[in-house]
């Protein structure tokens, strides 16, 4: 699988549910408004970055089936090595030959930017280290991730 280039939106959801011991996309914890959450977590699962799973906590569904039930999402081993954090051990399909990578359009130096990156570090990151790196609340840290 070639580098997969993340929009600011699909990283933060992404880094949430790997971050997770079950991997569970819901609840999302997003300043997404409307139906941006609907619309990222369908561009995710069109990259084959999460999975639709049968969901157990009624509060997670994220649409109902009707042979399956209620559905749920969760990232899949693509997921993690799209954020760097696959295991070694883990079995990964060899990679096909390198192309050169699109160039980053994001701002450097920001927030969000920093917040994402102590995501995507091993472990994660707690709300008092990204009140600590970004200044903000801890009431709003709580709200945007």
């Amino acid at each position: 699988m070639t580098q997969n280039q993340l929009s600011d939106a699909q990283a933060v959801i992404l880094s949430t549910a790997c971050a997770r011991d079950d991997g569970a996309v819901f609840s999302v914890t997003t300043t997404l408004k409307g139906g941006a959450v609907g619309n990222v977590c369908k561009s995710l699962l069109k990259r084959g970055l999460i999975e639709e799973i049968q969901a157990t906590d009624l509060n997670t569904v994220w649409r109902h089936d009707e042979e399956r039930g209620p559905i749920t999402l969760r990232a899949t081993t693509p997921a993690y090595s799209a954020l760097g954090t696959a295991d070694e051990q883990d079995e990964m399909p060899p990679a096909e030959t390198a192309t050169a990578p699109e160039p980053d359009r994001r701002r450097s130096g920001t927030r969000q930017e920093a917040v994402i990156a102590m995501l995507r570090a091993e472990g994660g990151a707690t709300i008092a280290e990204i009140v600590e790196a970004t200044g903000w609340q801890p009431h709003y840290a709580d709200v945007v991730l």
